[in-house]
C-alpha cells in the first residue's frame, strides 16, 4: 500500500480475505459495466473518479462518544493519541480513500508533533484540518468559557480563546496540516442574557485576531450550529451569519457546513449549493440524523439528502467552478456501535453517494430543468441514486489494497481482541 510501511492489520489477512470474493466481484463489476455501456457510461472511468476521493477521519470518532446520560465504552478503545492513530490507520488500510486525520485540540493535543507527524507517515496517514475546543473548560484554565470564548464578554476570555486557536496553528504547522476548522458553543439560553450585536462584534474582533496568525498557504473553516448548547441564541447559527463571517474575514475563510447544524428539514443541499456560487463553500463534517445534532453514522437515515448533496458538489466539480476544493471530514458520536466499524461505515456510505452523483447524466437533466419537467428531472436523478454502485466501490478498495468488504474483514482479522489485549 502506497506510503504504509506499519500495517495494523496483516497484509496478508486482507488478502485472504479478498480472494475469497474476488471471482464474485469480478462477476458483479462487469455486469454492471454491461449496464453501464446501455447508458453511455464508462466504469473504468467511475472506478477513477472512486479511487481518487479522499475522506478525513476524526481522531475522537474512533472512541465512544457518549450523550449528555453518559458513555459506554467498549474494549480496546483507544487511551491516547497514538492508539487512536492505529485505529484511524486500520480504517485507511481497509478502505484507503480514508487516509488522512482531523485531530481536535486539547483532547489530543500531540507532546511531540514531529515525532507524532512521523507515526502517522509511518502508518500512510497524513493529518487534515486542526479542531480548536473552546466550548468546555480545560483542567487548570484560570478563566471560563462558561458563558462564552471568542464573545465572551470579558476580553480576558476572548484572549484565552483567540490562543489556543493560535496555538492550535502552531501545531498544525508541525503536523503538517493547513486548515483550522473553528466552532464555537457561544450564546445564550434566556432572553436578554446577550447582546446580539455586541456577541458579534466580540466574534468578529476575536476572529480577526486568529486569521491574522494563518500561514499563507492556510485556510480557515467557519462551522455554524442553529442550537445546542446555547438554546434560545447561538452567535454563529445560520449558513447566511457564517457567510457574512468569512466574506468580511478574507480570502483564505470559508464556510463548513455539518450536516447535523441546521434546523429540522432544512433544505441542506440548497444551502451547499448557495455556498457554492458565493465561492464559501470550505467543507463538510459528514453525518447524519432523526432529530437534531444526532451524529449518527453518514447515510443510516436520510442516504438520499447525502446523495443530493454530492449531486450539488459532482455539479460544480464538473462545471470547473473557480475556486471549488471542499474538504471532507467524518464527525460523529459512535454510542452503541464498534468505533472503528462504524467509521468504516460511514466512509463507505459518503464514498458511495459521490459515486452515485457521478452517474447523473448532466445535460439531459440541465434540459429537463430548462423545460420545467419536474418529474424527468427527479427520474433522472433517481435513476443515478437507486443504482448500486458496491462493485465500483470494492473494486477500487481492492484495487488499492483494501478490503472488498471492510468491516468483515476487520472482525475476521482479529484487530478488536487484539486491540483489548494490549489496551484493556
Amino acid at each position: 500500500m502506497e506510503k504504509m510501511t506499519r500495517f495494523p492489520i496483516a497484509p496478508e489477512k486482507v488478502a485472504e480475505h479478498n480472494s475469497r470474493l474476488e471471482k464474485d466481484l469480478q462477476t458483479d463489476y462487469d455486469h454492471l459495466g454491461m449496464v453501464f455501456n446501455r447508458r453511455g457510461i464508462d466504469i473504468e472511468e467511475i472506478k477513477k473518479k472512486a479511487a481518487a476521493f479522499k475522506l478525513a477521519i476524526p481522531s475522537w470518532g474512533t472512541s465512544t462518544g457518549g450523550t449528555r446520560f453518559g458513555v459506554f465504552p467498549g474494549k480496546g478503545e483507544p487511551r491516547n493519541i497514538n492508539e487512536k492513530l492505529q485505529d484511524c490507520a486500520a480504517v485507511r488500510q481497509l478502505n484507503p480513500v480514508a487516509g488522512s486525520v482531523s485531530l481536535h485540540i486539547p483532547w489530543d493535543i500531540p507532546e511531540d508533533p514531529d515525532a507524532l507527524k512521523k507515526e502517522a507517515d509511518e502508518l500512510g496517514l497524513s493529518f487534515d484540518a486542526m479542531n480548536s475546543n473552546t466550548f468546555q473548560d480545560q483542567p487548570g484554565q484560570q478563566d471560563s468559557y462558561k458563558f462564552g470564548s471568542l464573545t465572551n464578554t470579558k476580553k480576558s476570555v476572548r484572549e484565552l480563546a483567540v490562543a489556543h486557536n493560535i496555538e492550535c496553528i502552531e501545531i498544525g504547522k508541525k503536523l503538517g496540516s493547513k486548515a483550522l476548522t473553528i466552532w464555537i458553543g457561544d450564546g445564550s439560553n434566556f432572553p436578554g442574557q446577550s447582546h446580539f450585536r455586541k456577541t458579534l462584534d466580540y466574534y468578529m474582533e476575536s476572529m480577526n485576531k486568529i486569521y491574522k496568525a494563518l500561514p499563507d498557504n492556510w485556510k480557515i473553516y467557519v462551522e455554524h450550529k442553529v442550537y445546542e448548547p446555547a438554546f434560545y441564541s447561538t452567535v454563529i447559527s445560520d449558513w447566511g451569519t457564517n457567510y457574512v463571517c468569512v466574506k468580511e474575514l478574507g480570502d483564505k475563510a470559508y464556510s463548513l457546513v455539518d450536516l447535523g447544524h441546521h434546523a429540522p428539514n432544512v433544505n441542506i443541499e440548497q444551502i451547499v449549493a448557495r455556498l457554492i456560487a458565493l465561492g464559501k463553500l470550505g467543507g463538510f463534517h459528514f453525518n447524519d440524523s432523526k432529530y437534531g445534532d444526532d451524529d449518527l453514522d453518514s447515510g443510516s437515515v436520510k442516504p438520499f439528502q447525502l446523495f443530493l448533496i454530492f449531486n450539488e458538489l459532482v455539479a460544480a466539480e464538473k462545471e470547473n467552478v473557480k475556486g471549488f476544493d471542499p474538504a471532507y471530514m467524518l464527525d460523529q458520536s459512535h454510542n452503541v456501535t464498534d468505533p472503528v466499524e462504524s467509521l468504516i461505515n460511514s466512509a463507505a456510505e459518503v464514498h458511495r453517494a459521490y459515486v452515485q452523483a457521478q452517474l447523473v447524466d448532466r445535460e439531459a437533466l440541465a434540459g429537463f430543468q430548462e423545460n420545467n419537467d419536474p418529474m424527468m428531472s427527479l427520474s433522472e436523478l433517481k435513476k443515478a441514486y437507486n443504482t448500486d454502485v458496491s462493485p465500483i466501490l470494492a473494486m477500487a478498495r481492492m484495487e488499492m489494497d483494501g478490503a472488498v468488504e471492510p468491516i468483515a474483514a476487520l472482525r475476521a482479522s482479529g484487530y478488536r481482541s487484539r486491540m483489548v489485549k494490549a489496551r484493556g
